[in-house]
């Protein structure tokens, strides 16, 4: 079977989801014309050699709807010839795509496929698709929904993270992020935005806050304690989960993922289309794997994906040098660390989405990319790259630098 490599990765910076923030202003379809045009710019890419282009997008309407992988080929002037398709699975979107963009060159379907994402967060709100999950009272009581929120605070119940432990975790992001940002970590990788005059809008993600102390943090009342309680979450929960006497309430803006903008891009091929086409591979895809868990507490899945992958790939987890796990909550990060046996020495080690955002359906291909460049950076051989979803689900792609 035909290996995957991976040739470049590139991403926009993120931008804060919100009105006035550093890409609001941008539209979703220009974000990923962005991304793709870096990717063919920087490698002298002949894009009628590209079989496809595979993006995530967790909202996929208006502006951001129906095929925007398409479209956007199309807008950045790539050969007509090259087809698109968008996916969602949430959280895991941009990862999957690439997942997918891999396969499509693992079975001999495609020469170069390019997998990623796209989310403006700012423009088309998260929730804006709707869905029986959340809207049909019939379908969400069956199956014991509850929101995220919930779902991490009860990680943290059942595994006794404490508001110290979260936060701890948090304030640990915002230190690493910005240290990576000082030192350039991720100047290989995060392209400029510019608007339709050329003029630069952003080239520095913007949601993170440095000045974060444990003092600032512990300010901050827990965001889904009320819900909890007032609508009934809480109950859902404890009726899944009787054996629990309550719900310790430990989450916040602070230590969840931020609400941002952005798009990113992976081109990944074979061995003879790299040579073909003078590009050097960067690394190789060893195995991907999804899965599905328990839902109402929705955020576990990372552990199973990563151990389904390291089964595929024929590892364990000693054999991987660094791991990229989404900070959607930072108890998703805790169990995490705890299930794998793994630490905070090699975990997120330039921050996550608590620091930088989570643009949901790119985020994975930004993971994929920050964790390649740290690789490089170090000179170490192997990643494990991971995501929580909702309904729960979780995705992880293992990769191995050359």
């Amino acid at each position: 079977m035909p290996e995957a490599f991976i040739y470049d990765a590139v991403r926009t910076p993120r931008g804060k989801g919100r009105a006035g923030g550093g890409l609001n202003s941008i539209p979703p379809i220009d974000l990923t014309v962005t991304a793709l045009n870096a990717i063919r710019d920087r490698n002298a890419l002949d894009t009628a050699l590209v079989d496809d282009v595979v993006m995530g997008c967790v909202a996929p309407l208006g502006e951001q709807g129906a095929d925007i992988a398409r479209v956007s080929a199309l807008r950045a002037g790539y050969a007509e010839t090259v087809p698109g398709t968008q996916i969602n699975r949430f959280c895991a979107s941009g990862l999957e795509a690439c997942n997918l963009a891999a396969a499509q060159v693992m079975s001999g379907q495609a020469d170069f496929s390019i997998g990623g994402g796209v989310e403006s967060m700012s423009r088309i709100p998260m929730g804006s698709s709707g869905g029986p999950w959340t809207t049909d009272p019939d379908v969400a009581t069956d199956l014991h929904y509850a929101p995220q929120g919930i779902g991490a605070d009860t990680i943290a119940t059942i595994w006794g993270y404490s508001r110290t432990d979260v936060d701890s975790l948090a304030l640990e992001s915002q230190k690493r992020a910005k240290t990576a940002w000082d030192e350039g970590r991720f100047a290989n990788s995060v392209i400029p935005v510019h608007d339709m005059h050329g003029i630069k809008v952003l080239d520095r993600d913007e949601h993170m806050r440095p000045q974060t102390t444990m003092q600032s943090l512990a300010s901050i009342d827990p965001a889904f304690a009320v819900m909890g309680k007032k609508a009934g979450y809480d109950n859902i929960v404890l009726r899944k989960y009787p054996e629990l006497a309550s719900i310790n309430h430990v989450h916040h803006a602070g230590n969840a993922s931020g609400i941002v903008d952005g798009a990113a891009a992976v081109l990944i091929g074979s061995k003879e289309a790299g040579e073909a086409a003078s590009l050097k591979p960067r690394a190789r895809i060893r195995a991907f794997a999804s899965v599905g868990s328990e839902p109402t507490i929705m955020l576990t899945g990372p552990s199973y994906a990563a151990e389904k992958a390291l089964k595929r790939a024929g590892m364990t987890a000693a054999d991987i040098d660094l791991w990229e796990v989404n900070e959607a909550f930072a108890s998703v990060v805790l169990r995490f660390m705890e299930a794998m046996g793994t630490d905070a020495s090699n975990t997120n080690v330039n921050g996550g989405a608590i620091a930088m955002g989570h643009p949901l359906g790119a985020t994975g291909a930004m993971l994929l990319g920050t964790v390649l460049d740290e690789l490089e950076r170090t000179g170490k051989s192997t990643a494990l790259i991971t995501l929580c979803v909702a309904q729960g689900m979780g995705t992880a792609t293992i990769i191995e630098r050359v």
